[in-house]
């Protein structure tokens, strides 16, 4: 008779050899369990490792973690923040699992977590960063929810600052690309840096969401629906590839294949190695497409509307990232404030 466990997370991964493995964890972020589903060792391995779970005695912090883990605000999340959200809470457990809940009131434990997030930063001080906002986060809603007094976690600051006004892309960046870019990694360009979408989201489009002068979709990452107007040099290379589609997919591989996430990755990398373009990334493009929608005079909300952006974020990195570093906005403003005196400058 087989037993049906529940819960049970299986990812299936490729060797280096070409060939695919599965593997089972006893839940998603849980431990990994040997052999497979009806095996002696498999059933005793997930059995084990959910009595270890329950047994968690409470008013520790590893009491606080389960819960969120088990709750809407966690498994709602898109697959991939959940994936990075278990990294995070994996190494939370490790260093604070045992933490009494009744010691988060000392004033001595914020400096406690500081010091932790301190000592993860001598490795990678963007990584600290993001593994202390998960725990905050996670704290945040368990205060919320009254199983907590107090954060200790709440507005630490940031240790990493990233100099975003470094990484966009210039005309002379693109001209570089374009110059030796395959036909695959060229519209992969151009979609990315006249939608302003996320690399995700832009692997998965399919050739339905393309209408000939729309591109519709809904981002995965903040579930927003965007519908992008597409006409010139993007609709040239979207209605040229249309002539020779091999997959439901807009972006495929040389086999004519949708991508993978690390498979485009590499091949992103290898092209931009060869055209010597330097200290830039595909995401880097998002921002890029931002920027050139507000030189182009673009409002705020009218950016938002074309990258799916709050206008908040919109705000945010126009403000504190790019425009600074873009002469071409003054002298915009310039141009601007002299036609304008010159139509309301009263005669002599």
């Amino acid at each position: 008779m087989r037993v049906r466990l529940k819960g049970i997370n299986r990812v299936s991964k490729r060797l280096a050899d070409g060939s695919r493995v599965t593997y089972y964890y006893a839940w998603k972020g849980g431990p990994r369990l040997p052999g497979k589903p009806g095996d002696p060792e498999f059933v005793d391995a997930y059995n084990a490792a959910i009595a270890e779970k329950a047994k968690t005695p409470k008013g520790t912090l590893q009491s606080v973690l389960n819960a969120y883990q088990d709750s809407p605000k966690f498994t709602d999340l898109a697959e991939r923040t959940r994936k990075d959200y278990a990294k995070h809470v994996r190494k939370i457990e490790t260093e604070f699992g045992d933490f009494p809940l009744a010691a988060l009131s000392d004033r001595r434990t914020r400096g406690e977590f500081l010091a932790w997030r301190d000592r993860m930063a001598a490795n990678s001080r963007r990584q600290a960063d993001y593994v202390f906002a998960t725990f905050a986060a996670i704290l945040a809603w368990a205060a919320d929810r009254g199983m907590i007094v107090t954060n200790p976690c709440a507005r630490p600051g940031k240790l990493y600052r990233s100099k975003r006004s470094d990484t966009i892309w210039t005309e002379a960046d693109e001209t570089s690309l374009l110059k030796i870019a395959p036909a695959r990694i060229r519209l992969a360009y151009l979609l990315a840096v006249w939608t302003g979408q996320r690399q995700g989201d832009l692997l998965r489009l399919t050739w339905k969401a393309y209408d000939g002068t729309h591109i519709r979709l809904t981002q995965r990452k903040t579930g927003r629906r965007v519908v992008i107007p597409v006409s010139g040099t993007l609709k040239a290379a979207l209605d040229e590839a249309a002539k020779t589609k091999s997959a439901v997919t807009i972006l495929t591989t040389t086999k004519g294949t949708t991508w993978t996430s690390h498979g485009f990755s590499a091949s992103w990398r290898k092209t931009l190695a060869k055209a010597k373009v330097t200290g830039l990334t595909f995401h880097d493009l998002r921002g890029t497409a931002v920027t050139r929608l507000a030189l182009a005079g673009c409002s705020e909300p009218e950016i938002a509307t074309f990258t799916g952006h709050s206008l908040r974020d919109v705000a945010a990195i126009l403000d504190a990232h790019y425009m600074s570093r873009d002469a071409r906005m003054a002298e915009s403003a310039l141009s601007k404030r002299e036609a304008h005196e010159a139509g309301t400058k009263i005669p002599n």
